[in-house]
C-alpha cells in the first residue's frame, strides 16, 4: 500500500492522526505541519525527546525581552504564580484541544505587554486576534486577579506587583519560546508543562522543577 500522503512510497508506519498507515519520510515532514499529531503518538514523543536532546542554545537576539533580567531565586519566590498559569494554561487546553504552542506564546506575550505597560503607570492591551489564544489571554488574566484577591484576603494587602506579573510572563515566555519546536501545529511547550504539572498537582506546594531559561 503506498502512503496516501507521498503517493510514492510504502506506508508502514501508523499515524493515529489520520488512523491509517503511512511512510516514514512524510511522518517526520510533515509531523506538527499539515498531521495534528496527537500527544500521546510514540513517534511524537521520540521526536520531542530528539529534539530536546540537540537543542542548539538561542542567540541573545532570540531571547524575549533580552534586557530584561529574570533570576532564579525571582522564580522560586514567586512560584505559586508559575505553577498557577501553567495550570490555568493546561486547564484551558483541555477545553480547547485546537490550542497550540503558538496560541499559548501569543496570550502569554500579549499579557506581558499589558503588565509591561501596567507597571509604568499606563494601561493598554492589544488582544489576541486568535480565539484560542483571546480564550487564554483571558483565563490567565481572570487567575492573577482572584490569586491577588487571595493573598489580600490572608494578608490584608497583595504583595505581587504588575512588575512582578510581568517578570513571570518573561521567563514563561522564555520557556515557550525554548521548548516549542516551532512548528505551525506544534504543542511541545503544551506538552512539557502536562509532564511537570500532573492533573493531581497542587501549585502552591509543588516545588519548582523547571529550570530556569
Amino acid at each position: 500500500m503506498s502512503c496516501p500522503i507521498c503517493r510514492k512510497r510504502l506506508a508502514k508506519r501508523y499515524c493515529p492522526a489520520k488512523s491509517e498507515k503511512i511512510c516514514a519520510v512524510c511522518c517526520g515532514e510533515q509531523r506538527e505541519i499539515t498531521i495534528d499529531c496527537p500527544a500521546d503518538c510514540s513517534y511524537l514523543i521520540a521526536a520531542h525527546r530528539y529534539e530536546s536532546e540537540h537543542r542548539k542554545p538561542s542567540s541573545s537576539d532570540e531571547v524575549p525581552y533580552r534586557d530584561v533580567f529574570v533570576g532564579t531565586d525571582f522564580v522560586y519566590e514567586h512560584w505559586p504564580v508559575v505553577a498557577g498559569i501553567c495550570e490555568t494554561i493546561l486547564n484551558l487546553r483541555r477545553e480547547h484541544r485546537d490550542l497550540r504552542d503558538s496560541d499559548a506564546l501569543a496570550a502569554i506575550e500579549a499579557l506581558a505587554e499589558t503588565y509591561r505597560t501596567l507597571s509604568t503607570g499606563i494601561y493598554y492591551e492589544r488582544l489576541p486576534e486568535i480565539a484560542a489564544a483571546r480564550a487564554l489571554y483571558d483565563a490567565m488574566g481572570q487567575f492573577l486577579q482572584e490569586f491577588r484577591k487571595s493573598e489580600s484576603a490572608r494578608t490584608r494587602f497583595t504583595t505581587l506587583k504588575d512588575s512582578d506579573i510581568f517578570h513571570v510572563l518573561v521567563f514563561l515566555l522564555r520557556l515557550g519560546k525554548q521548548e516549542t519546536n516551532a512548528r505551525p501545529r506544534s504543542r511541545a511547550f503544551l506538552d512539557f508543562l502536562r509532564q511537570q504539572f500532573p492533573l493531581s498537582a497542587q501549585p502552591e506546594k509543588d516545588a519548582p522543577r523547571i529550570i530556569v531559561p
